[in-house]
């Protein structure tokens, strides 16, 4: 038998203006490096707006005895992956009025300015995204599953700031993709073009060959990565004719005619729990390929209006909020919970060696405030699952909420995340320190 040549060195799969991404496999160099090579760090924050219910918001104990509060349950497959954080929060956010002025500097500590000009600062994703993004084809991947809203709070703060979390500079967000479809297209595409074809079609004959020629467990890998790629393909389809026909809307009429349309007429799809599963799926295999390292989902915004019929609650989330110790609010807390939770198991089932994706990745969840009755942005809820490589133990509870202004800043924080996926800095937004006992 003739021995077969090596597999070059190669991260796609490629055909008709495609590019699928392959995830980590024993026996194929991927990533641009050898096979053995160590896996890369990735960071993801998931935001929802108008904080949580904070009678269920608790934990104690630590590793494998680790007890979770209502709200977090939903986190108890991975808990020995999870810190509860308490007692963050960002001075610049208190004291400046409600809504727009404690959200729009979540992920930057900044000081926000009011009226016209918007001004604030980098967010800690796309000072990741300046760092790491050079070493993937996206360098990050900002997300949304609500419309942005314009205008101005009764604050004279914009409402920017509020529909936001990433920044790219102090005067301009990142434009955020909430189509489902255009994600997908951009994490699949060469260029982010648009697919006129199943992706899995235009590589067919290329992955077939790569089958043949991989380890059987690399093989499973393969057919397993494969067929998620063809699911999420599959439930993306449906939106996106409605998407480009909104995209006519939009050119006519105006962006903001489209944020006015009913979905599915929008291009989004029409049960918001497959907008944000869609959404938390592309995250994971953009994650698990390596296409990108950084991500932000804004799951919902500031003064959201999304509802919530198949929780059985009544109200809109913002109003909600101001009754955010009530079961119908506890139901929602719990639910983007869920969300956070669907991505930590999605990801920590994904093999990377002696790891799993989720091993190698942080995924924080945050909220811009505690207490919506109170609009109390005093301190922040904040969730990390996953172990950053490593560097960042699991399974705690840690509380800094005595420790001084000066020692509970999410920016001390960010800087010690940052640290530990290679990105050394002095200072961030309002921090010159890391977070002690990290």
């Amino acid at each position: 038998m003739t021995p077969q040549a090596p597999i070059a060195r190669r991260t796609f799969l490629r055909g008709a203006g495609v590019a699928v991404a392959l995830p980590w496999l024993e026996s194929v160099p991927v990533w641009g490096q050898p096979a053995a090579a160590s896996a890369p760090k990735r960071f993801a924050a998931m935001f929802m707006g108008c904080g949580i219910n904070g009678n269920h918001w608790w934990a104690k104990g630590e590793g494998a005895d680790l007890e979770l509060g209502k709200s977090l349950q939903p986190l108890a497959p991975v808990k020995t992956k999870v810190n509860l954080v308490n007692g963050l929060f960002n001075k610049s956010a208190t004291g400046v009025g409600i809504h727009p002025g404690q959200t729009g500097n979540v992920l930057s500590g900044a000081a926000l300015q009011k009226g016209a000009e918007l001004r604030g600062g980098v967010s800690v994703d796309q000072v990741l995204a300046q760092h790491v993004g050079s070493q993937t084809q996206q360098p990050s991947m900002v997300l949304g599953c609500e419309q942005p809203t314009t205008g101005y709070h009764e604050t004279n703060f914009s409402l920017a700031y509020s529909s936001h979390i990433s920044w790219q500079n102090a005067t301009s967000p990142v434009p955020m993709e909430v189509y489902p479809s255009l994600a997908f297209d951009a994490l699949f595409g060469e260029g982010g073009n648009r697919r006129a074809r199943s992706v899995l079609d235009a590589v067919r004959e290329d992955a077939a060959a790569l089958s043949g020629r991989v380890t059987a467990a690399d093989r499973a890998r393969l057919d397993e990565y494969l067929t998620s790629v063809r699911e999420v393909e599959r439930r993306v389809a449906p939106a996106r004719s409605a998407q480009q026909a909104a995209e006519g809307v939009a050119r006519e009429q105006g962006p903001t005619a489209v944020a006015r349309m009913p979905r599915p007429a929008n291009g989004l799809p029409e049960d918001f729990r497959d907008h944000i599963r869609l959404m938390c799926d592309i995250i994971a295999l953009g994650f698990q390929t390596d296409k990108t390292r950084v991500a932000t989902l804004l799951m919902a915004r500031d003064l959201s209006g999304l509802t919530y019929p198949f929780l059985g609650v009544r109200s809109a989330h913002h109003p909600a909020s101001h009754s955010d110790l009530s079961d119908e609010y506890e139901k929602i807390t719990t639910f983007y919970i869920s969300q956070l939770a669907y991505l930590a198991t999605k990801l920590d089932a994904m093999r990377e060696g002696e790891r799993s994706v989720l091993d190698n990745s942080c995924l924080m969840f945050v909220s811009n405030m505690w207490a919506g009755s109170r609009h109390d942005s005093n301190r922040l809820p904040v969730v990390l699952v996953g172990g950053l490589g490593g560097t960042l133990p699991g399974g705690r509870v840690l509380d800094y909420m005595g420790r001084g202004d000066a020692n509970r800043k999410m920016c001390s924080l960010y800087l010690s995340i940052m640290d530990r996926m290679g990105v050394r800095l002095d200072r961030f937004g309002d921090a010159d320190t890391r977070l002690a006992g990290l």
